[in-house]
């Protein structure tokens, strides 16, 4: 039973890893939804506030992809 401990803590710390990608998901939705919405009340102002939205996109996206090579390397490298 000790020498499975270690591998059970790998599971769950690459379980704990994987809700980051669940909140960058998360995340993604609420920009482009908001994004969205504001494009349709306000449709002149839309193209001014694209590079936000690429830039908040880029940023979720970089935190999820980091979780997932958290996740990984629990797995897979310790």
């Amino acid at each position: 039973m000790e020498t499975a401990l270690p591998e059970m803590g790998k599971y769950i710390g690459a379980g704990l890893a994987c809700i980051g990608m669940a909140g960058a998901a998360i995340g993604l939705g609420s920009i482009f939804g908001n994004f969205l919405s504001g494009a349709l009340r306000n449709p002149s102002a839309a193209d001014g506030q694209f590079g936000r939205l690429i830039l908040g996109f880029a940023v979720t996206e970089a935190l999820g992809i980091f979780s997932l090579l958290i996740a990984l390397l629990l797995l897979f490298a310790v």
